[in-house]
């Protein structure tokens, strides 16, 4: 089976069967052991992962959660999954941390709880990276699979989940998974958000990390240049999934006060299912349809979301930046952007653009060149900027 049809198969059956795993998480962070770091491990259990439904793989799977950062500086409990070929390799071995496509904002959308019936989306790119000899660590991203609302597109949030995630998977004591790994970032969509903003936080959040590189795609680098565009479209339940998201972290948004009764409806129905049918039941609806005033017209919302754009620091190793020239989500404008302004500060980026290709196919076409980019710096060779 074409890789493009299967894990276009894995974006819809897997959303629409998503199951949760119990999973028994940490207590408030009041509860914190004194010396407490991000990145450490607060619970850890075997797990298993399944590219596709009873599809084996040679691999060693724990579920965790461990401690990180909110938006604001405070501390939090993110959950995730680390997998690890079972090759016997005891030696350093390469740590990709990757991130997630929008899943949804229910808890059973998270990855970690989809790996073990192989429904969880991107799995199958996931197992092209591990068949690599990596070790991959995933995070749920902060409150999808732990309590808590889930902070979607709240970029820095992301961003150091996805470094604590590396963190935790090096704190397991998992031979060949140390501080001495080289690390890689990669993501799209939604991990292309999360994956750009651990690029920009590196060298100020986890300098420790050996980051040899981040593979990064389909960026939604400007959300309000995103929203604008996807208002009364196909993607226009992204806007509320991501105003939710956004009120989650900050509160004093008050989104609900924003909300006519279908909004409000609406944004309910999103917090406890998942993107398969988020997306058919949120498009082609205008923002004006489902509020009393539009959010994104007052100051509060326009810096809260403005407090996610990218480009303003450039990312301190090289980047693989690849974004679909017709994607019908997240404009294409707003990559290129996003190269301009990392270019502009110095950063070293390999740009490629995906011709003809929409936000789906480029997640599935551009994989493989990303994951191939990544194994160049893990081999210690010299990446080319085209900026």
């Amino acid at each position: 089976m074409p890789l493009r049809t299967r894990v276009a198969g894995a974006l819809t059956a897997g959303l629409l069967l998503c199951a949760a795993t119990p999973t028994a998480f940490a207590a408030a962070d009041d509860d914190a052991p004194a010396a407490a770091r991000p990145g450490d491990v607060v619970s850890s259990a075997p797990t298993a992962f399944h590219p596709l439904p009873g599809q084996w793989t040679n691999t060693k799977a724990w579920h965790i959660t461990y401690r990180s950062t909110t938006a604001r500086g405070g501390p939090n409990v993110v959950s995730g999954t680390v997998i690890v070929p079972n090759d016997g390799r005891t030696g350093p071995r390469p740590l990709v941390t990757y991130a997630v496509g929008t899943v949804g904002l229910g808890d059973s959308c998270a990855p970690s709880a989809n790996f073990p019936y192989g429904t969880a989306v991107e799995a199958t790119l996931i197992n092209q990276i591990v068949q690599r000899g990596w070790a991959v660590a995933v995070t749920d991203y902060e409150g999808l699979g732990t309590p808590g609302d889930h902070t979607y597109t709240v970029g820095r949030a992301e961003g150091t989940a996805m470094l604590d995630a590396a963190r935790a998977a090096q704190r397991l004591g998992i031979p060949g998974v140390s501080t001495d790994s080289p690390v890689g970032i990669m993501g799209y969509s939604q991990g292309g958000q999360a994956s750009s903003w651990a690029a920009e936080l590196h060298d100020s959040y986890a300098p420790e990390l050996k980051v040899k590189g981040t593979a990064t795609g389909g960026v939604p680098a400007d959300l309000m240049k995103v929203a604008h565009s996807n208002d009364g479209g196909l993607g226009s339940g992204l806007i509320f999934m991501a105003a939710a998201g956004q009120d989650a972290a900050f509160p004093e948004l008050k989104l609900n006060s924003y909300l006519n009764a279908a909004g409000k409806a609406l944004v309910d129905y999103f917090k406890t299912n998942c993107v398969a049918i988020d997306s058919v039941a949120g498009s082609f609806k205008k923002i004006t349809d489902l509020t009393v005033k539009n959010p994104l017209e007052q100051p509060d919302w326009q810096a809260a979301l403005n407090a996610s754009r990218l480009g303003t620091h450039a990312p301190d190793a090289p980047v693989y930046l690849y974004h679909g020239t017709v994607d019908e989500l997240i404009p294409y404008q707003v990559g290129q952007g996003l190269r301009t302004d990392w270019c502009d500060r110095g950063a070293d980026v390999s740009w490629h653009p995906l011709p003809l290709l929409g936000h789906i196919g480029g997640v599935t076409a551009g994989a493989l060149p990303a994951a191939d980019w990544l194994a160049d710096r893990f081999a210690g060779r010299a990446a080319d900027s085209n900026c």
